[in-house]
């Protein structure tokens, strides 16, 4: 074999600038290749590089294609008419091709996997394949990774370094680990789907309606929940949030800067919190202060005057002691409230530029990353009785407050999405007449949150389809949603949640855009800004 010339580094030059003596050791290469595999198709003006491993069972490759030095091709590989297989790239398993689909150097298609199930090593076990399908007019970067069972619609683009795990629409761009759509080659066309039309009938009633939702709860100077309930700051900085989401601006009565003195005359001082409390971690309704009163501020374009000393005033050990201290084993859900709390005071101090101690930041997501517990993706223990009610709902405050918020990845994504939808069949929360909004956005969000992996991906839109049916049911003439959805009287708490709530399940069934809003406060889908 000759040494390597620039042909088989870049393939694409040899029709125009090869020598004879180069065309000619070409055509003898291909020659062989057909002598020795009679049952492979090798199209017209092909180069395979004789540096190339090309060792399928079965193969085809079409007019004007070309396989570049060190690629490697082995299993049942079919490649259309004007594709580049470039330096380096491992095509292996059951891989289709269409027409003019350029690859990346060392880039991997891999249509097929191990079986690992516990017990036997992975190297003994037998290999399943699905296969991937790549459509015509796709650009596939270097270094992307196409894992089995993947399709990629035509027209799309591979944005380099991409992990792709799940099936890529035509047209699309899709880049990171795991891929999600950047944004669009070729825009999709809509598909009708019936539910958009109840989406923007419910968004249409909720705008119209809101205006009586907040002067049923107003009072002087706030709002309450519900028309028997008291004022409350959570109530009041409900009412803030969904006047800015639906109606894109503060409640009635008063302007962004009366709002924004109503808060912030609330806040001490001393701890920054907004209670008489002395630490978020020692008084648990104080984190509603936090949590609220802070999104209610940021959306008024507003913030907190005083630092918060749990933050500013506290050290990475002390962290480490307070988070060890929590009841992840028979408190989940408190554990994860304080989490969250905690969490978004951390963001809070970061947006005013406070002075956070050294390492105080990543000895939380590093405890975080390093306690989520691998079956189960989450923090803490189901119940003695095996229900994981707590448990999810601790991951959600926990996950929303921290890798949420800071967009940070979930640490065994795989695994939450198990958790979650084995809770979702226990019917003693699940069943329509016990939902609430807690239990149903404890569902939704870590399945938004984990949705890129294409994990049980039918699993949970079939899931989310359902709840989204009752949760458009919920809404009372004037009155906006119940926490309970099928008991309660409606309040301020209930319908900022359920708002949300129909964003989240709306968005996992790719309609979110029929409501014409997308969640601004505390339930906002993307990281907080910084």
């Amino acid at each position: 074999m000759t040494a390597p010339s620039s042909y088989d580094f870049s393939p694409w030059t040899f029709d125009g600038d090869a020598a004879p003596e180069d065309r000619d050791r070409q055509r003898a290469h291909l020659a062989a290749l057909r002598a020795a595999h009679p049952d492979w198709r090798i199209g017209a003006d092909v180069f395979v590089s004789e540096h190339a491993g090309v060792d399928p069972d079965a193969f085809s490759i079409g007019d004007r294609s070309y396989v570049a030095l060190g690629a490697y091709l082995t299993g049942s590989v079919r490649i259309g008419a004007d594709c580049s297989i470039n330096p380096y790239t491992v095509v292996r398993g059951d891989v289709h091709l269409g027409d003019a689909v350029r690859v990346g150097a060392h880039t991997s298609i891999i249509g097929f996997n191990h079986s690992f199930e516990p017990g036997t090593e992975v190297f003994r076990q037998p290999l399943t394949s699905r296969g991937v399908r790549i459509g015509s007019d796709v650009w596939i970067g270097s270094h992307v990774i196409v894992l089995d069972g993947v399709t990629v619609g035509d027209h799309a683009v591979l944005a380099a370094g991409a992990v792709v795990t799940k099936d890529v629409a035509a047209g699309a761009i899709v880049g990171g680990n795991p891929a999600r759509v950047l944004r669009w080659r070729v825009a999709p066309t809509a598909v009708a789907d019936p539910r958009r039309d109840d989406l923007a009938r419910f968004a249409d009633v909720a705008r119209a309606e809101l205006s009586s939702v907040l002067e049923r709860g107003a009072v002087d100077g706030g709002f309450r929940n519900r028309p028997d309930a008291p004022a409350s700051l959570r109530a009041t900085c409900d009412a803030i949030e969904l006047s800015a989401l639906l109606h894109g601006g503060p409640p009635a009565g008063a302007d962004r800067a009366d709002w924004i003195d109503v808060l912030g005359a609330q806040q001490r001082a001393d701890t920054g919190l907004m209670t008489d409390a002395a630490s978020l971690w020692d008084a648990p309704d104080a984190a509603y202060g936090v949590l609220s009163a802070g999104y209610a501020l940021d959306l008024l374009g507003g913030g907190f005057a005083h630092p918060l000393a749990d933050v500013v005033a506290a050290d990475a050990a002390g962290l480490v002691a307070r988070l060890d201290a929590l009841p992840w084993g028979d408190d989940p859900w408190r554990a994860g409230h304080h989490v969250d709390a905690i969490g978004t005071a951390l963001h809070w101090s970061l947006r005013r530029a406070d002075a956070v101690p050294p390492a105080f930041a990543e000895t939380l997501f590093g405890w975080l990353s390093l306690r989520a517990d691998a079956r189960t993706g989450m923090w803490g223990r189901p119940g003695a009785d095996g229900d994981l009610r707590l448990l999810v709902n601790g991951f959600y405050r926990a996950a929303r407050g921290t890798v949420a918020q800071f967009g940070v990845d979930v640490a065994h994504p795989e695994a939450v999405v198990d958790t979650v939808l084995r809770h979702a069949r226990n019917d003693r929360w699940i069943r329509p007449e016990r939902r609430d909004a807690c239990t149903v956005l404890d569902i939704a969000h870590p399945l938004w949150l984990t949705r890129a992996n294409g994990y049980r991906t039918d699993e949970v839109r079939t899931l989310a389809a359902d709840l989204l049916r009752h949760a458009l049911s919920g809404w009372r003439t004037g009155a906006g949603m119940a926490f309970r959805l099928d008991g309660d009287d409606p309040g301020m708490q209930g319908t900022e949640m359920w708002l949300a709530i129909v964003w989240y399940l709306a968005d996992l069934l790719e309609c979110s855009d029929a409501l014409g809003y997308r969640p601004r406060g505390i339930h906002r889908p993307e990281p907080a800004p910084r």
